[in-house]
């Protein structure tokens, strides 16, 4: 009876190393990147500022048909709710949106998991202004837009934002549009999205929209062509150029920031070992990646090796 006793007993001692083990490892899994994935096979899920959302759609079509073992599932958000996921939820791991960590933040992941996620930017993108087809008021420049939607030019315009709170072109238009001022919420509007505001300024001659360039600036794409049949986009006045021209959101214009409402792309990866997410933001730092984003007309960090050569004139 005795050994049948410790027999149990070390049985009991067995499951229940091995459920400490199996938690630990879930625990684990939750912030490093496991054996449950690597840099190119398993599963994820990521959340991803939505104005990123037809490029980042692009992206992973494309990593997911070079690596068929990997799967990216994508959860599009506002750039607020996408720092709750990297913050509070433990199974979010990789978060794409327009800004890095802030000290603060870094303090926070330092206290709780004793370590920093990587982040930096991987491209650049634009803030398009757009407006109807049949307006052919396009020209704007920085203090117009703030006079605009602070209410100080009257009230003849809806300005249209993927939403009033928590996104990221509204943060973007607080920041480097508006400078201290407030909205006028007479003349400013709220819609769900960037789609919403395609919409919205294609049905109303006196509207003007705010969305990302990935929605919009395209020429290869069909569906924005098509849309671009119903919308203008609007020039902004450069500001640091001596001739002050204004500028259409082109790709030379982000690259050489003479378009004035361009943003960075970056990442913020929360992996102690190289994961799928990892595996997924090398991919759009190398050559691949950067050829989608210049393809889309964003601005792209590609890498270029210089080499030194010799040059025979004897010819």
């Amino acid at each position: 009876m005795r050994q049948m006793w410790c027999n149990i007993k070390n049985i009991s001692v067995v499951i229940m190393g091995a459920v400490l083990l199996l938690v630990s490892a879930c625990n684990d899994n939750n912030y490093k990147g496991t054996e449950l994935d690597s840099t190119t096979e398993g599963t994820i899920n990521i959340s991803v500022d939505e104005s990123y959302k037809p490029i980042i759609d692009e992206q992973i079509k494309v990593f997911e048909n070079t690596y068929p073992k990997a799967k990216i599932i994508v959860h599009y958000k506002t750039e607020a709710d996408c720092f709750k996921d990297i913050l509070k939820d433990s199974a979010t791991r990789l978060i794409i949106t327009t800004r890095g960590l802030s000290p603060k933040e870094e303090d926070y992941f330092k206290s709780n998991l004793g370590y920093v996620p990587v982040w930096n930017d991987v491209a650049s993108d634009a803030i398009v202004v757009v407006v109807n087809s049949k307006n052919n008021d396009t020209l704007y420049t920085i203090d117009r837009l703030k006079q605009g939607l602070s209410g100080q030019s009257g009230k003849k315009k809806t300005f249209v934002f993927d939403g009033l709170n928590a996104t990221s072109i509204v943060r973007f238009a607080v920041d480097s549009i508006l400078r201290g001022a407030k909205f006028d919420s007479t003349v400013v509007k709220a819609v769900k999205g960037s789609r919403e505001v395609l919409d919205y300024v294609a049905s109303d001659e006196n509207a003007v929209g705010f969305v990302g360039i990935s929605w919009i600036g395209n020429p290869e794409d069909s569906a924005q062509v098509n849309m671009l049949k119903k919308l203008k986009m609007t020039y902004i006045k450069c500001e640091t150029c001596t001739d002050s021209p204004y500028v259409k959101p082109t790709q030379l214009g982000i690259l050489t920031k003479r378009y004035p409402l361009v943003r960075g792309l970056y990442y913020i990866v929360k992996e102690r070992n190289p994961g799928l997410g990892a595996g997924f933001i090398s991919f759009l730092k190398n050559e691949r990646g950067q050829l989608i984003f210049r393809r889309a007309y964003l601005g792209h960090k590609m890498n270029f090796a210089i080499r030194s050569v010799k040059i025979n004139e004897k010819l």
